[in-house]
């Protein structure tokens, strides 16, 4: 079944067909006859799957049906609004809208933190149909009157649980109060847990809800390897690996800004040409060590879980989690940036024996147990002492260390980023 069974205009099946999609993936087979009955819609789907197109299409279908489109006179309010968690994410929703809409008289238009307001303020007082953006940076857009959400038909929350995880629900929620009740709204995520349906259930009228796969897990052309090693060797192993199997694009996780500086620097040190990105760097420093590493002027990227979501790399066959990640759901979006589009990847996680914790959390998001194993030359020392490796016996040093890392003063708050 090609994209000209979906209903959408001619138009867009040239564009596709210009673009080589060829098939509609799962998720677009189903969300995109949902979207163009102007039905709300929860889908979830892995990363790398098409989510992006399964709401873009359609939406621009629609935006184009609507007379007076391609006229030349400024469009006054806005029609659809995406957003997003990340810069990185915004960019790449960003680029497809405007990639798909090409001849179609539609304006996207982008904004988010990090950078001058001002380029963003000129763009949507010239006119824009279709605004992403990141939540924070709309907010400060609308208190200086820039951007009017009442005649907003559409609203896309991409990538809903990371929003969740990075603190946005409140800013979220002023959000949603200038939006006209009439809308339709989409909801789209690589997981689902129990504060997704909650939220749903505040945003969404009688949704169509879509899953395409089991929840929460990995791509299955993604090969997942997990090697115990003590904390101290990680980077000594790490540039084994990629030295001795020649490995040319890398992809590492680190916790932390400054860890993932520290690394980057170290590996550096290796002769291995590496850079960061995380929240700290401006972003045009995150742009140009994104795409040095895709154009493979550099051969690593160490980066924090900013970047988990929004980073689209073709063809990235490697992806290492130096440390695993607080949230276990980020894990899955860690490794999709690999084995994407249908292609393979490998994803190699370090597990030291403070982590262990982390990993139980990791294969209960996944269901499954991963197999640990020893490299030669990295083997732990045992005579260390193990940390303990059920949650019912997580040492206080580690809760707290969680804790601190998202700014907790109980269990059930979250840091806002």
């Amino acid at each position: 079944m090609g994209f000209v069974s979906l209903g959408l205009n001619q138009a867009l099946i040239n564009t596709v067909q210009k673009l080589e999609y060829n098939e509609p993936t799962p998720i677009q087979l189903a969300a995109i006859p949902a979207v163009l009955n102007k039905q709300d819609v929860m889908a979830r789907a892995q990363t790398g799957t098409g989510k992006t197109a399964a709401f873009a299409l359609p939406i621009i279908h629609q935006l184009c049906a609507q007379a007076g489109v391609a006229d030349d006179t400024k469009n006054t309010f806005l029609k659809a609004l995406v957003l997003t968690p990340t810069r990185e994410l915004a960019q790449q929703v960003s680029s497809s809208f405007k990639k798909y809409a090409i001849g179609s008289g539609l304006k996207t238009v982008i904004a988010y933190g990090g950078v001058s307001i001002k380029l963003q303020v000129d763009a949507l007082q010239d006119g824009a149909d279709i605004l992403v953006a990141t939540p924070g940076r709309l907010i400060d857009l609308m208190f200086k009157g820039v951007v009017d959400l009442k005649q907003l038909q559409v609203i896309v929350l991409d990538e809903a649980d990371r929003m969740l995880d990075m603190g946005f629900i409140t800013d979220i929620k002023r959000i949603l109060k200038h939006l006209p009740v009439e809308r339709q709204t989409l909801l789209f995520s690589a997981t689902f847990d129990d504060e997704i349906f909650k939220l749903s259930k505040s945003l969404l009228k009688n949704p169509c809800l879509i899953e395409v796969d089991e929840k929460n897990t990995a791509a299955v052309d993604v090969k997942q390897l997990v090697y115990n090693v003590d904390e101290d060797r990680k980077r000594e192993l790490v540039s084994y690996l990629i030295g001795s199997k020649n490995w040319q694009q890398v992809l590492i996780f680190t916790r932390t800004k400054a860890g993932a500086d520290d690394l980057a620097r170290e590996m550096c040190k290796d002769g291995l040409k590496t850079s960061a990105i995380h929240g700290d760097k401006s972003q045009g420093a995150r742009e140009r060590a994104l795409q040095e590493f895709k154009d493979g002027d550099v051969r690593v990227l160490v980066a924090t879980d900013v970047a988990a979501r929004g980073l689209d790399i073709e063809s990235l066959e490697y992806v290492i989690n130096y440390e695993l990640p607080f949230i276990a759901e980020d894990y899955i979006h860690r490794i999709g940036r690999t084995g994407r589009a249908g292609g393979s990847g490998l994803a190699i996680s370090l597990l030291s024996p403070s982590e262990n914790y982390l990993l139980e959390e990791v294969e209960a998001v996944l269901g499954e147990r991963l197999a640990q194993q020893w490299l030669e030359g990295f083997e732990p020392d045992l005579t260390k002492t193990a940390a303990p490796t059920r949650k019912n016996t997580r040492s206080a040093q580690a809760r707290r260390q969680k804790d601190r890392a998202f700014g907790k003063k109980t269990g059930n708050s979250r840091r806002k980023k």
